[in-house]
């Protein structure tokens, strides 16, 4: 199934949307939290007429499992530029999102000055990074790596055979099979696609539920490859935050993120 029919609803009354949490988009019977984000976005987005999130934010409620979906939503602003909602995502079991979100037209600010003090990641070419999906033959291929084509940066692999960096990063190239440009929706998915940056940080490997995540999307993204970043500079309290960007084919910042995750609990001796 293609990423555009998973994230896809349709209007049941003024304001609620209904669709499906998609089979397929999981990491160990869990949708991916960047596809349930893109889903409630799609909502919002329909609900404003709207075409792009600008800002938008998930607090994360349960495990969001395969079934039926809505996503409930309520304006809190109109404007010239910008509209502002919150919606709720429903799935099988109660809700699984509280989202609030700004919507506008990203091709509108695209004339304004430009100043970036970041640069994209080197990275090798995309053939000798290594694909996450099954058919790379490697143990770590999760439902969602076979949906999407990710491919990871060899130096920050390592987890794979028990050999972390020791530096809490990711890098590596995202793109959807189906989409060339991704969407910005498609973006919503890619910042919470790759592997956690914990993987990488000489502790215990073990996913990291998200509890919030805060998505900036910059401009619609140019075809190809992009290439993504995520670094995590704090792990305390149980807690981590994970800092993503999104880089496209010509060098422009498409998207930037912030997630805040549990740290995995270590199992008594």
């Amino acid at each position: 199934m293609s990423f555009s029919h998973a994230i896809a609803l349709t209007e049941s009354q003024p304001g609620h949307y209904a669709g499906q949490i998609a089979e397929g988009w999981d990491i160990g019977g869990n949708a991916n939290g960047g596809y349930l984000l893109a889903l409630a976005a799609n909502g919002l987005r329909q609900h404003l007429g709207r075409p792009d999130p600008v800002s938008i934010t998930a607090h994360y409620l349960r495990p969001g499992k395969v079934g039926a979906a809505a996503v409930h939503c309520e304006t809190v602003k109109e404007g010239k530029r910008f509209a502002t909602a919150r919606a709720t995502l429903e799935g099988p079991g109660g809700a699984v999102l509280s989202v609030l979100g700004t919507f506008g037209n990203l091709e509108d600010g695209t004339a304004g000055p430009t100043q970036v003090r970041l640069e994209p990641p080197a990275l090798p070419a995309v053939e000798d990074c290594f694909p996450l999906g099954s058919g790379s033959g490697e143990g770590f291929a999760p439902s969602l790596m076979d949906r999407i084509d990710a491919r990871l940066d060899p130096e920050d692999a390592g987890f794979r055979n028990g050999q972390s960096r020791g530096i809490p990063e990711m890098r590596g190239y995202f793109r959807l099979p189906d989409e060339d440009p991704c969407s910005v929706l498609g973006l919503l998915l890619g910042l919470d696609a790759f592997p956690p940056t914990i993987f990488n940080a000489n502790l215990p490997v073990a996913w990291t539920p998200t509890v919030e995540l805060t998505c900036h999307l910059r401009r619609r993204p140019a075809p190809g490859w992009l290439r993504a970043r995520f670094v995590t500079r704090v792990i305390s309290s149980g807690f981590l935050e994970e800092d993503g960007e999104l880089w496209d084919s010509t060098g422009q910042l498409v998207a930037q993120s912030r997630q805040l995750a549990l740290v995995p609990k270590v199992a008594a001796p």
